[in-house]
């Protein structure tokens, strides 16, 4: 038997011991101590378990390993909505969360303008918390690429925010602490020297 035919016969056993347990990937991997991913990958056909996880499949299964070997019946390829990777869109999450900060901010606009207020700084406030947001999101999914821009333009917008609460109009002055805050941002942002990688010399 060739290696693909091989993997093929032993998915088409994998799938039908799994579901005939009522398990899913996801549990059947927890059982294995490996990823629902490397299980589907086993199902799809593309990989085939080493001999310690097909002894382990024999002894969760009740078979023995020249059963999950041997072909019982003509392997199909598992159906899209069987294949259990759920995936999400960072950046529409990301983008949602932004989105619904200044959703936040606009309601409470609306709602002080309706009692007679129009508070315009609000949206001051709404634009460095949407910052904050964002920024603490990219650090959360490891989208940190731009991630010392983000923090340099959320220092410059609570220096705006300050800027317009002050008690004496257009303080101006003020803006001359942005210069070294963003000097510190980015050389803090760059501190790290990047390891060279070493080059193996041949024995």
């Amino acid at each position: 038997m060739e290696l693909n035919e091989l993997k093929l016969v032993t998915a088409s056993n994998i799938i039908r011991l799994r579901t005939g347990k009522n398990m899913t990937q996801a549990e059947l991997g927890a059982a294995l101590n490996y990823s629902d991913k490397s299980i589907s990958k086993w199902e799809r056909g593309e990989a085939i378990p080493d001999a310690y996880v097909l002894t382990q499949l024999a002894e969760l299964f009740g078979v023995s390993v020249d059963y999950l070997l041997t072909s019982h019946d003509k392997w199909e390829k598992p159906k899209e909505n069987e294949i259990e990777e759920v995936r999400y869109s960072v950046g529409h999450i990301i983008a949602l969360a932004v989105i619904g900060v200044l959703t936040a901010y606009l309601i409470a606009f609306v709602t002080l303008w309706l009692l007679g207020t129009v508070e315009w700084r609000l949206f001051l406030f709404a634009l460095s918390s949407a910052i904050l947001v964002y920024m603490i999101l990219i650090c959360v999914f490891k989208r940190t690429r731009q991630l010392q821009f983000v923090i340099m333009l959320f220092v410059a917008s609570l220096l705006v925010i300050v800027y317009f609460f002050l008690p004496k109009a257009n303080p101006w002055q003020l803006f001359l602490i942005l210069v070294p805050a963003e000097v510190i941002v980015y050389l803090a942002c760059n501190v790290k020297i990047p390891k060279h990688k070493r080059v193996k010399k041949d024995p």
